[in-house]
């Protein structure tokens, strides 16, 4: 075994040895304060949840889970978080690179004076021009004895964890507002719905009003004032439609699309809604939410980042070596004699640094500190709003109930004032005024159950919904492989 042989494998059994141990702290998920239930939960905590369930499974609306798909196949913000998850693994990739030799080559042909092939004995005796035909292979390797690459490459890693959860974290939110849009959309088409209802009530009104005034029955004032809530009913629909357009575009926004008009599905007050919702576990919230991950990865990231600076106060040992032919004859660099090559061992290490590397050292200290307290603010955001959009859900349930009764009593009393008018038992007064309470309570009904509706979004984004779902999952029903064929067959006909 030659020389160049022997001292490689020593300096490989070296460099194991030495890379046994990993400068600063080993990363320890700081402990949060998990409530035993979320508030305003319905019964015991268990396991199962909402976020379980598959977006096409949380929103039954054919038309909403086609927009869905639509959504994440063309939204932009998806695919700038899938360029950022492939732009974290390609980081990954350059950090790992640090753990092997970085060997390169050089060439060179050159013509000197007393230069290069004096220095390496090629040209003895006194100065003179020469020829020189250089080439070689070169490789330097930093042993990582402290753990600084190894940090390096931790933190790399949380870095692409943490992208590939904030892409996650992309895809639920697409999904939510979507479907938050998709419901506001339909509460303005039944808002539209009931001031059309309104203006055909209000315009029969005033007809009738028309018809009596020229009979002399009744007098100017009742008919201006028929007139004035005519107007006053016809004027909001306008407004009504520019802002469907307007919700419109945004949808199309969502999905990748130039604004333009969105199909609609089922009608608001059909639209699905769980009576129960299970909610799980909070301790499961913290590996559910892909925000929470995320956050989580940011302390990974900055707890390794602590231990890659700690290494910088400690010597760095790296290895050297070259070997190549150098020759002032092209003809002979194929020979033994023109054989150049060394082997070398450097080691260096800071002793005066005007306190860069400790300030450096707490500055990473500090970043990890603001990480942690980032990941605790996030972990009691997230159980309030799981609890906010609980008792939000719940109590609206119980106001829709309420108010449905309301509307249903004030269409009755529409219906006995103008009876009770047109046999000349009452005064227009009365029938004015049971229309202007039921329209507005109509309006106040559909948005009850347009926050219902919302509600039922928040918690399901809230949740972390979809968290157990593949890549190939979150497409869609129909991309996903574990649904056999028979089962969409089954889930087209229920759905149609």
């Amino acid at each position: 075994m030659n020389t160049v042989a022997r001292a490689c494998i020593v300096t490989s059994v070296a460099a194991s040895v030495l890379t046994a141990c990993a400068v600063g702290p080993d990363y320890k998920r700081p402990a949060v304060v998990e409530p035993p239930s979320f508030r305003s939960q319905v019964g015991p905590a268990e396991a199962i949840s909402l976020a379980d369930v598959p977006w096409w499974e949380a929103f039954h609306d054919p038309v909403l889970q086609q927009l869905i798909q639509e959504a994440l196949a063309s939204n932009y913000n998806v695919q700038v978080a899938v360029a950022r998850v492939q732009e974290a693994r390609a980081q990954v990739g350059v950090a790992r690179s640090r753990f092997f030799p970085q060997i390169g080559y050089t060439g060179r042909a050159q013509y000197d004076r007393n230069g290069i092939a004096a220095q390496l004995g090629l040209s003895p005796g006194s100065p003179q021009a020469s020829d020189l035909y250089f080439g070689a292979l070169y490789a330097t390797w930093e042993l990582d004895i402290w753990g600084r690459i190894r940090r390096l490459d931790e933190s790399a890693v949380a870095q692409l964890v943490g992208t590939e959860d904030a892409r996650r974290g992309v895809l639920l939110t697409l999904v939510g507002d979507v479907a938050q849009n998709y419901f506001e959309l339909l509460a303005l088409d039944t808002q539209l719905d009931i001031a059309r209802a309104s203006v055909k009530a209000f315009q029969g009104t005033y007809d009738l009003f028309m018809d009596r005034y020229e009979w002399g029955v009744v007098s100017q004032l009742q008919t201006s004032r028929a007139q004035g809530a005519l107007g006053a009913a016809q004027a909001t629909i306008p407004e009504i439609e520019s802002e469907i357009a307007v919700k419109e575009n945004q949808i199309s926004t969502l999905l990748g699309r130039s604004p333009g008009p969105i199909k609609r599905g089922v009608p608001m007050f059909a639209q699905f809604i769980v009576p129960a919702v299970p909610v799980g576990l909070p301790s499961a919230l913290l590996t559910r939410r892909p925000d929470l991950r995320q956050a989580e990865q940011q302390m990974v990231h900055a707890n390794a980042l602590i231990g890659a600076v700690k290494a910088d106060f400690f010597p760095k040992l790296s290895l050297t070596g070259l070997l190549g032919t150098a020759s002032p004859e092209l003809s002979a660099l194929t020979s033994g004699t023109a054989t150049v090559y060394n082997i070398a061992a450097g080691l260096t290490g800071p002793l005066f640094q005007g306190g860069r590397i400790l300030s450096n050292y707490r500055a990473h200290i500090a970043i990890w500190e603001q990480a942690r307290a980032q990941y605790q603010q996030t972990v009691l955001t997230a159980f309030q709003e799981v609890s906010s959009a609980l008792s939000t859900l719940g109590k609206l349930a119980e106001a829709e109930t309420g108010q449905d009764r309301s509307v249903k009593g004030l269409e009755a009393a529409v219906g006995y004032a103008t009876d009770r008018y047109l046999y000349g038992l009452s005064s227009y007064y009365e029938v004015l005024e049971a229309q202007q309470q039921l329209f507005p309570a109509q309006n106040t009904l559909a948005g009850i159950r347009r926050n219902r509706l919302l509600a039922y979004v928040q918690l399901y984004k809230a949740l972390g919904g979809g968290w157990n779902l593949t890549d190939t999952q979150w497409s869609g029903p129909e991309k996903s492989p574990e649904k056999s064929p028979e089962k969409s067959a089954e889930t087209t006909k229920r759905d149609g």
